[in-house]
């Protein structure tokens, strides 16, 4: 059947599939996706044609909207390997161990109304806009034609304590000093899979927050990114003396981190401190941030023998430049964590075990080691909502364009200011916002820059978000 293409392109988005379940998903749909996802990867050919792999997060509608997928995986006469509940990075993980593409459903942070699909190809190859999301969409609308042939078989496969010890193989923790390690699931998929990754590990000792699989989110968000979805493992931390908190979102791709002190670290300084420690095994490698990723982060991999390479926002573009620079590493500010020994792709928890094994390694508490990779303030992603974003970001770029040191449009615009000071204007593809984020030698400098910018977005201005 055909679909409105402004239904279907509503939800089929530049990284993944995303929507309202029974509004703009439903089990229908979901059959056509899977089927025509069956036609992209059946058609390269490759280890891609034989089977694909699916996993599900803890929503209640995650079962139901996968049993629809494979459904029309295999109609298409692809089989389906199940590997049931799974973080993201598991199912990653089963992709790149079976060698075939994969299939999870989860909408990661967003609330419980929501449900999604996050492709990939054999080896955890991301699926995006331009490798494959836009011909998907395309069949989808137009109809996705029918396979004359023998349909495809559907089975079980547990891969979740092979997934904790492939973690585990990456990164020494066998001499650890004695951690205790407080964990805020928030209701997420890390419940699902800390005990199976952290847990054999006899120096540290868990203390559990919501770990209960969840899919309505009741006790907060599944979005560390807000800083009032961290109150609950800062206050945790405190009260039971841990060592380090570490909190996920709902599907458990990305790690957030708290020190001793309660306070929340930088996914800058954790990118700073995994890169560091994988530059020490190969001198000279490449290392990905993007370019609202904290200048520490560059300037540390230099001063390591490494090479940083410069990225636009979001994950199709890290894994690109991952796979053609070979980059041994990559980080995000939003706390994503890429490694080339994981098939390129992003781990929160691989990001975790690497800072629990700097920390266990030495005898200084985390607000200290931390304190080596954070070099300056930053604002953290503050939004704007406009009526005219071109206007608003041509006001600011006049106000600062005497000043400025340098400016590129890799992604929006970034204004180097000198002296440490440099900030970076995105529009948003989706929503009338501006994402404003800056950088500074302390933090009066970053609240100073900060409202002075915000006093030039006047076109259509509301309030920050």
């Amino acid at each position: 059947m055909s679909r409105p293409a402004a239904a279907v392109q509503r939800v089929i988005k530049a990284y993944d599939v995303r929507g309202l379940v029974g509004e703009e998903i439903d089990e229908a749909f979901v059959a056509e996706v899977g089927a025509a996802f069956a036609r992209l990867v059946r058609d390269s050919g490759g280890s891609d044609a034989g089977q694909v792999v699916t996993g599900h997060d803890m929503r209640t509608s995650s079962p139901t909207l996968a049993a629809a997928f494979a459904d029309g995986v295999t109609g298409q006469g692809l089989d389906v390997v199940r590997i049931g509940l799974a973080s993201t990075d598991q199912l990653y993980f089963a992709s790149g161990m079976l060698d075939c593409p994969g299939a999870m459903f989860t909408a990661s942070h967003n609330p419980a109304a929501y449900n999604g699909i996050k492709l990939c190809r054999a080896g955890a190859k991301p699926v995006g806009k331009d490798t494959g999301l836009t011909t998907i969409s395309d069949e989808v609308i137009a109809g996705v034609p029918g396979f004359d042939g023998p349909r495809g078989t559907v089975t079980d496969r547990d891969v979740l304590a092979d997934y904790g010890e492939f973690l585990r193989s990456l990164v020494d923790v066998s001499s650890l000093r004695p951690l205790k390690v407080a964990v805020d699931a928030g209701n997420g998929m890390a419940g699902h899979t800390t005990p199976a990754v952290l847990g054999p590990i006899p120096s540290i000792t868990l203390s559990p927050l919501f770990f209960e699989l969840d899919g309505t989110f009741p006790n907060h968000e599944a979005n560390p990114l807000n800083p009032a979805n961290l109150v609950d493992l800062q206050a945790h931390v405190l009260e039971i003396g841990a060592d380090i908190g570490l909190a996920f979102d709902g599907d458990a791709d990305r790690c957030f981190v708290v020190d001793e002190k309660g306070q929340a670290v930088s996914p800058s300084a954790v990118t700073a401190l995994v890169a560091a420690r994988e530059l020490t095994r190969e001198i000279g490698a490449t290392v990905i941030h993007n370019l609202i990723t904290s200048r520490a982060v560059p300037e540390l991999v230099t001063e390591r023998g490494g090479t940083p390479v410069r990225s636009r926002v979001g994950h199709s573009y890290i894994k690109a430049l991952m796979a053609e620079t070979g980059a041994i590493f990559g980080g995000e500010h939003s706390a994503h964590y890429y490694f080339r020994d994981f098939w390129g792709a992003d781990s929160g928890m691989l990001a975790a075990l690497h800072v629990l094994a700097a920390l266990g390694d030495r005898d200084r508490p985390l607000s200290d080691m931390m304190a080596d990779y954070q070099r300056y303030e930053a604002s953290g992603e503050i939004n704007f909502t406009v009526t005219d974003a071109p206007a608003a970001v041509d006001s600011v770029l006049r106000a600062f364009g005497s000043r400025a040191q340098g400016i590129d449009h890799l992604d929006g615009v970034t204004v180097d200011l000198g002296d440490g000071s440099w900030f970076n204007l995105r529009m948003s593809n989706t929503e009338p916002l501006l994402r404003l984020n800056v950088e500074a030698r302390t933090a009066e400098d970053v609240n100073d820059l900060v409202d002075e910018i915000g006093s030039h977005i006047t076109a259509g201005v509301k309030e920050p978000t």
